[in-house]
């Protein structure tokens, strides 16, 4: 935009009435940005802040944030429409624990399952490393809980 001694005066005009940056850019047909801008380059009065505060209060502290909690483990399905706490001890999922000792490879050949045990950020952190199906990534095990047959729609129909 070109700044005319009319539009400066104009500018100045609607500042000190005390309008909006936004409000005195509609009026002149420029953005709010033009007008904040030429505000600041001809010094005029610095302006409040358009947030309302109260003169004298100290802002509140803000709460402090939750530490996540850990991951939960998953029910089995036969359990998913019960709540945890309304299920006997016994049902309840127990911690994940390894089946069987398997070697700790750095790299798994095409042949070994490739199952993560345990949390990846753990030391504890290993694959399953046991003989993979033919074909499959996993052992029989646990090809077992990966590969699960999808149930027909049309056998819900009826």
């Amino acid at each position: 935009m070109d700044w005319t001694e009319d539009a400066i005066a104009t500018l100045r005009q609607l500042w000190s009435e005390g309008l909006s940056t936004a409000e005195i850019g509609r009026r002149m047909g420029i953005s709010k940005n033009a007008v904040v801008g030429k505000a600041h380059r001809l010094n005029l009065a610095a302006r409040p802040s358009p947030i309302r505060r109260v003169p004298g209060a100290t802002p509140s502290p803000r709460p402090a944030r939750r530490a996540a909690r850990p991951a939960m483990p998953r029910p089995s399905p036969m359990m998913a429409g019960t709540p945890m706490a309304a299920r006997p001890p016994a049902e309840r999922p127990a911690p994940v624990v390894p089946m069987r000792p398997a070697p700790q490879p750095l790299r798994l050949g095409n042949s070994a399952c490739c199952w993560p045990l345990g949390d990846p950020g753990t030391p504890g952190f290993r694959f399953c490393g046991a003989q993979a199906l033919l074909g499959k990534p996993y052992c029989a095990e646990h090809a077992s809980v990966a590969y699960v047959r999808v149930k027909d729609r049309r056998e819900d129909a009826a």
